[in-house]
């Protein structure tokens, strides 16, 4: 069931760091405005199988609280990457998909994907066998 918080969920714009992304403004810096963040590109990824509720989506991410989940769906929302259906039913339902633009972002999520298996794995093993002979 989706919760209390996420019915009422309304896009918020976020701040951005520049006033327009015109040269020298970096586009990669606006790409990562859009979709950085611990959690937005998690759940760009999950998204790019179809429409999930709250819930659903909550669950196959794990360990996001649901204030941070909601955050991090209104700011999508607010930037044009998803799209958040709302359904007159009762209880309420609520469920979340890709826009045209959040769709075209596939191609850098899988590369991300990945990149990640080939390499984030292991450099972050490697972190975090430094740290623990700092410790």
């Amino acid at each position: 069931m989706d919760t209390i918080g996420d019915l009422d969920a309304k896009p918020v714009a976020k701040q951005s760091r520049h006033s327009d992304y015109e040269p020298p403004a970096c586009p990669v810096e606006a790409t990562l405005e859009l979709i950085g963040g611990k959690w937005k590109g998690i759940v760009l990824f999950y998204l790019l199988d179809g429409r999930l509720r709250f819930s659903e989506l909550k669950r196959k991410i794990g360990c996001v609280t649901q204030r941070m989940l909601t955050k991090q769906l209104r700011e999508l929302e607010a930037s044009g990457l998803v799209n958040r259906i709302v359904y007159a039913e009762v209880p309420p339902r609520v469920e979340y998909e890709l826009t045209t633009e959040g769709k075209s972002l596939e191609p850098v999520l899988m590369a991300l994907k990945q990149w990640g298996e080939s390499h984030a794995v292991a450099l972050l093993k490697n972190r975090s066998q430094q740290e623990d002979h700092v410790a």
